[in-house]
This record gives structure tokens, C-alpha cells and sequence, in this order.
């Protein structure tokens, strides 16, 4: 394979590269309203010569570079946050700025960017013939992954029957190769109790107050540690042989599951009142060896949940707003947890990309090297649309992409020019590598 033509033909595309990102910028996508971003999106594929690009029911963008029957897929989210408190950006979020190193605004590292280098990662494999014979390369721009992670998945392999042989995730890595994350769950807890005037308190039976023992047992759950003299066990216990003895070496990688308390809700007749509901969501990230039923049951045996167990309803958050094609695509609020051995073939494609374009360790602008003194091949933070596609499906994941995780839902975000010819250039580079590994 010749390396440096990849390098010299990323080089190439680096100017469009970043008028593309510049223009994604510009378009407010949020989840949901992504039918701007994804028009220009389909555009782009167009433009540089995709042999089919198509927009699917739910509203992705999908792109197809070459005519085999086996796909090598490279996805990316297309729908940004919102930009917050106005007052704590700098600049414009939607107009943006570049200069020699970066590039500003709303999605550029989390993840507009990481579509800007698959399409032309695409583009370099037609330009220097490096689809391997019988396949085909998915690029897809997908949407809602910021509210419903993998939804968009649950969509395209559901309902438009594609199965890729393995899939690379455009999402922020720091120039790092990652081959998993933590899962995560939305659980909501509501408490029954019984109002009465607020004069006279004893006489009723308040939601709130009772509320306000679980919220410290999910506090507890969240800090305690695995001591046998804790009547509530603390979530490193995964961590622990004697608790997760099947995958606790996989936990250790990926790192403890968390809880936090992400909303409060109550009833009540009036400010003079008893209470008489309360309920309260919880964030779940799950490592490895949990799963949505061991933790609904968690929440279950917690001791407040089992003291006022006639008045508790603990169950899991159902997602189903419509998309901006107007489809309501009902789920589960659970996103699983996946992760890969470095020596899987998908992942050491990469790795043997990355070392013949790059060397092993990795690389970007001096910007941003104090944050990727870390070992070429690791794993994310936070959550991807891997939760659906491996999570779910089983279909093998690893991610690679421009931009830096930190940067990802934060004001004045930003991502580097020199990433997106590096991901171009590896995206360019993998399927030949792949084909090689198997």
C-alpha cells in the first residue's frame, strides 16, 4: 500500500474538507431538525462522486462508494446540542472561525467533522483504487444520536436490512483508536403519597420526603465502595473478581459504572400541601457485565425502594419523538455497553493504518498534544451510536475520529484542520488493511 500517496492525497482534499465542515457549521442541527445539515450533506457525496446517495425514512444520509455486496461502513452523527448560554460563547457558534490550526463552532469536533473526513475518506479510495474487490464503502449522516443515541442504527438495520461486516465510528477520539465505552440507561423512579393541607402535614403521606431517602441511596450506591460491611454495595464492585467474575477485567478497562440524579419532579394541589408524587430520573453508565435488568433491580433492592415498595414504580424512560422526516421510531431508553480485543481484526486494521501512515503513537496539532499522551488504542468517555450497532446487533465497532472529546456539548468548541486529513487518510487506508487482517 502506498502510504504517502494516501498522505499527499489527503493533503489534497484538505481545503474542501474544511469549506465543507465550515458550511455543516452554519446550519443549526440539532436532533430533530436536521433536514438542512442533511440536504447539504447529500450534496457533498454528490459532488464527489458517491456511486449511490439516498436519504432514508427516518432521515439519514446514507452514501455508497463502489458496488460490492460486503460493507465496510464509516458513520457519523449529523445533529449537533444546542449552543447553551449564549453569554458563555466567544463567537459566533453558527458563523464560526478558522484560522491556521482550527476551526470554531457548534459541531466541529462533536461531529460534523467526522462526516467531513469519511466523505472524502471515501472519495481517496476511488481516487487510488483501494475498495477491496466485493465490497463496498457506507458512509453514513445520521440522526438524533444526541437524544437517542443508536437509534438511527436500530432504523437502518431494522428497517432497511444493511448489515455492515464492521463499522467505524467517526466520533471525537484524540488521535486515539477506540474500541469501546460504557453503556448507559435512563431510569425514572416515581414515589406515590397522599396529599393533605400543608398545615396539618402529619395527616398525609409525603411523596417528597420519602423521595429524599432513595435520592441518598442512589447517592450511596455512586460512592460507597464493595466493603462486605455496606449495606449498600458501591457500583465498583464490577471492578471486583468476586462480584463480576466474567467480565470484570473488561470493567476495569472501560472504568466503573456511575448513577447521578439528572431531574426532580413533583405534584401537589398547592404550595399549602403535602405532596403526593414525586419522581426523579437517574443517569446510568453501565460497564461491562450489567445490563438494563441488573440495574432496574439495583434500584429495586435499594433499602428505601424496598421500605416504601407499595408506593414505588421504577422503570426505564421510552424515547419516541419524531424526527424531522416526521417518523416516530419508539425505544427503550438503553444503550449497551460493547467492547472489542485490540487484536480483532476491524481494530488492528486501524492500528496497522495508523502505524503505516503515522507511526504508533499518536499524532495532531501541537494544540492539542497535551491531551493525547495517552496510549494509541483506548476508549471513549462517553456514548456513541456503537451502543446499537455492536451493543445491539453484535456488528463489530472501533472509532477513529477528528476533534477532541472534551470539546464535545462545550461552549466555544472547536476542532483542528490537521485531524481531518489524518482521519481521511486512515479511513482511506483501512478496508484494503481489513481484507489483509481477516
Amino acid at each position: 500500500m502506498d502510504f504517502n500517496a494516501i498522505r499527499e492525497q489527503a493533503a489534497k482534499y484538505e481545503p474542501d474538507m474544511v469549506a465543507f465542515l465550515r458550511e455543516m457549521i452554519a446550519i443549526p442541527s440539532e436532533s430533530c431538525e436536521e433536514d438542512g445539515v442533511i440536504h447539504r450533506i447529500e450534496k457533498e457525496m454528490k459532488k464527489v462522486g458517491f456511486d449511490e446517495v439516498k436519504i432514508d425514512g427516518m432521515g439519514n444520509c446514507i452514501g455508497y462508494m463502489g458496488q460490492g455486496d460486503r460493507i465496510i461502513a464509516f458513520d457519523g452523527h449529523s445533529d449537533t446540542v444546542g449552543i447553551g448560554d449564549r453569554g458563555n460563547w466567544k463567537f459566533d457558534p453558527y458563523k464560526g472561525y478558522e484560522n491556521d490550526v482550527e476551526i470554531g463552532g457548534r459541531g466541529g469536533s462533536d461531529q460534523e467533522g467526522g462526516i467531513a473526513s469519511a466523505v472524502y475518506g471515501a472519495r481517496i479510495m476511488k481516487d487510488l483504487g483501494l475498495i477491496p474487490e466485493g465490497y463496498k464503502i457506507m458512509v453514513t449522516a445520521t440522526v438524533q444520536e444526541e437524544d437517542c443515541d443508536g437509534l438511527c442504527w436500530q432504523y437502518i438495520h431494522n428497517e432497511e436490512h444493511v448489515t455492515p461486516e464492521f463499522v467505524v465510528s467517526t466520533e471525537p477520539t484524540d488521535g486515539g483508536i477506540y474500541r469501546g465505552h460504557r453503556g448507559r440507561m435512563e431510569i425514572r423512579v416515581d414515589m406515590h403519597g397522599i396529599s393533605c393541607h400543608g398545615s396539618a402535614p402529619e395527616r398525609g403521606d409525603n411523596a417528597i420526603i420519602k423521595m429524599a431517602e432513595v435520592i441518598e441511596n442512589v447517592r450511596d450506591l455512586n460512592e460507597n465502595d464493595d466493603a462486605d460491611g455496606n449495606e449498600i454495595k458501591g457500583l465498583v464492585k464490577m471492578l471486583n473478581p468476586r462480584y463480576n467474575p466474567d467480565h470484570y477485567e473488561d470493567a476495569r478497562f472501560l472504568g466503573r459504572g456511575t448513577c447521578t440524579i439528572s431531574e426532580i419532579f413533583y405534584t401537589s394541589p398547592s404550595r399549602c400541601a403535602v405532596a403526593d408524587g414525586c419522581s426523579i430520573s437517574i443517569d446510568r453508565r453501565m460497564t461491562a457485565g450489567e445490563t438494563f435488568e441488573s440495574c432496574l433491580e439495583e434500584i429495586r433492592n435499594l433499602p428505601a425502594c424496598r421500605k416504601y415498595a407499595k408506593d414505588v414504580k421504577v422503570s426505564m424512560y421510552t424515547y419516541e419523538r419524531p424526527s424531522w422526516t416526521g417518523l416516530v421510531y419508539p425505544t427503550e431508553c438503553y444503550f449497551p455497553t460493547w467492547i472489542n480485543k485490540e487484536s480483532a481484526p476491524h481494530v488492528q486494521a486501524l492500528v496497522k493504518a495508523h502505524e503505516g501512515l503515522f507511526g504508533k503513537e499518536r499524532i495532531g496539532a501541537p494544540e492539542a498534544m497535551d491531551k493525547r499522551q495517552r496510549p494509541l488504542v483506548d476508549k471513549w468517555t462517553f456514548s456513541t451510536n456503537c451502543v446499537s450497532i455492536q451493543g445491539r446487533f453484535g456488528i463489530p465497532c472501533v472509532g477513529f475520529g477528528p476533534g477532541a472529546e472534551s470539546q464535545a456539548h462545550a461552549p466555544n468548541e472547536i476542532t483542528y484542520k490537521q485531524d481531518l486529513k489524518t482521519c481521511a487518510a486512515l479511513y482511506a487506508a483501512v478496508p484494503m488493511l481489513y481484507v489483509e487482517e481477516k
